[in-house]
């Protein structure tokens, strides 16, 4: 299984994006603020390729989606939340996009919908696409739709 997350607004506080299930939109991501110089708790991690697995989360004390080897970073999960302080580095996942709140809806049903595909799949691998060159969205919020998309 193939995850692309497509980093599509960067923001005072945090970064909005896309994701993508082997080319399928799934859901929306918060994580924190892109930055050159990493701030704990406070910075995305780099775009790139990595492994995720599925294992039991110590913080959570739940099976978790677990990015690994993410340089300068451990114990980086995929989970859900709302805002940048639901997050230390992780990749929060929502339906709906509130963006003049700067946060993500309906996350549970987001994460536990992933969550079963994630623990389906034999193995997957997250790319993370720095993008950032997006305009503003002309909506106010925006919600899930389920469209394929070309690559």
């Amino acid at each position: 299984m193939i995850l692309r997350l497509d980093r599509i607004y960067k923001l005072n506080d945090c970064t909005i994006g896309k994701l993508f299930v082997d080319n399928v939109f799934e859901c929306y991501t918060l994580e924190d603020v892109v930055r050159e110089i990493k701030i704990p708790n406070e910075t995305t991690i780099p775009a790139g390729a990595y492994d995720v697995i599925v294992d039991h989360s110590p913080k959570y004390k739940r099976l978790m989606p677990h990015i690994l080897d993410v340089p300068g970073f451990t114990g980086i999960r995929i989970h859900s939340g709302n805002t940048d302080k639901d997050t230390s580095g992780c990749i929060l996942v929502g339906d709906t996009l509130d963006f003049p709140n700067h946060r993500i809806l309906s996350s549970r049903i987001a994460f536990n919908r992933l969550f079963k595909k994630l623990q389906s799949a034999n193995e997957i691998m997250i790319w993370i696409d720095a993008g950032l060159e997006h305009p503003k969205p002309d909506k106010q919020s925006h919600s899930r739709s389920r469209r394929s998309i070309e690559t």
